[in-house]
């Protein structure tokens, strides 16, 4: 056991110091007073099926307070009343404009030309992609604005404040948190230029449009699963400024409303967020279990203090409860990280047999 002990040991302390300098240097939407003027900004939302959030969304961005051009909502062949009730706000307000969207082509995922023809229609020199069951609070577009301009980004990527309320969701939502935080240090993501230190969160990001255009937009990345990360590792390649920051309760979202929608949205994601190998996928599972599981199994053992695994345990948790709290996160929930990593199994599992079996689904279509 003593190599496996070293190992776990390693792997945590590595893990714990890179969360430790994000959060301390974590960029973090803030109120602000006034925004600076900006040129034209368009707001960009693809929506399939929202009908349950999409008018509280629309309402939501309508009151902010600063003066955006256009809010451009494609409804992407809803079968239910997401066109009706954005065309009733359409009605009610200028700045809002149904979009409907056109037959998806082949070699194209539906999310990825939902938003191409979004850009290809906003006017704007800001594009901002947000999704529709984001939650903007008073201030939050400002401050985004304010942030943008401030840190002279080509792209700036917001990580909403994630809202859980299902156990699925608590469980298993806020481990990308950790993933960010523990396993990518944002200074170089911010400052290093090579692209293997890239991230993004399609559910908010903002691009000058010059530079969306310079990477060529979402049709560079047209049939790829996490195409946020592929904008951001093009942004980084083209010498461009990319930046990610915290929605700070300011921008937030409930991505799933119970374990079906968890597992199976991250299921579509995760094979293609490990360069879809399937080794990896399995590699990476095993770290988890060894790194997150194997210290709560140890410390049944007698031998758990003189072999140090009480220590190893505890920093376990620390990890994963600090990047909670750094998140607007429960921490408590970090004393069931077992259950998470077992949850994580399952949904790699589904990921696998997806693979092999033709492909994941996603909204009724084929991934």
């Amino acid at each position: 056991m003593t190599i496996i002990t070293i190992f776990v040991g390693v792997a945590l302390v590595i893990v714990g110091l890179t969360a430790v300098i994000n959060i301390l240097t974590l960029l973090r939407l803030t109120p602000v007073q006034a925004a600076p003027a900006a040129r034209r900004v368009s707001l960009l939302i693809p929506a399939r099926n929202e009908a349950a959030v999409i008018g509280q969304t629309i309402e939501r961005l309508l009151r902010q307070e600063f003066p955006f051009s256009e809010l451009l909502i494609l409804d992407d062949n809803s079968t239910d009343e997401t066109a009706v009730i954005i065309q009733q706000a359409a009605q009610q307000d200028s700045r809002v404009r149904l979009l409907s969207g056109q037959p998806l082509p082949t070699g194209w995922l539906g999310k990825n030309w939902a938003c191409h023809q979004l850009a290809q229609a906003a006017t704007g020199d800001l594009l901002i992609f947000t999704d529709a069951d984001v939650g903007w609070q008073p201030g939050a577009l400002a401050a985004l604005i304010n942030q943008m301009e401030q840190r002279q980004a080509d792209l700036l990527s917001v990580w909403p404040t994630q809202q859980t309320e299902s156990w699925g969701e608590r469980l298993v939502v806020p481990l990308m948190a950790l993933a960010i935080l523990g396993y990518l240090p944002l200074p170089a993501v911010h400052y290093w230029p090579w692209s293997i230190f890239a991230a993004a969160n399609g559910q908010c990001m903002a691009f000058r449009r010059r530079a969306y255009e310079a990477v060529g937009g979402h049709a560079a990345v047209r049939a790829n699963v996490v195409e946020d990360v592929a904008l951001a590792k093009r942004i980084k390649q083209a010498g461009l400024r990319l930046r990610l920051l915290d929605g700070a309760g300011l921008i937030t979202c409930r991505m799933y409303q119970n374990w079906s929608e968890v597992r199976d949205g991250f299921a579509k994601n995760i094979l293609a967020g490990h360069g879809r190998s399937v080794p990896f996928l399995l590699l990476s599972t095993l770290f988890h279990w060894l790194v997150f599981v194997l210290p709560w199994l140890m410390l049944l053992s007698p031998a758990a203090w003189q072999m140090g695994w009480f220590w190893l345990w505890l920093l376990s948790v620390g990890v994963r409860a600090g990047t909670a709290v750094a998140t607007r996160q429960r921490p408590w929930d970090a004393l069931l990280m077992p259950i998470s990593v077992i949850l994580m199994t399952r949904i790699a599992i589904q990921s696998i047999k997806w693979h092999y079996s033709g492909g994941s689904r996603w909204k009724g279509r084929q991934l």
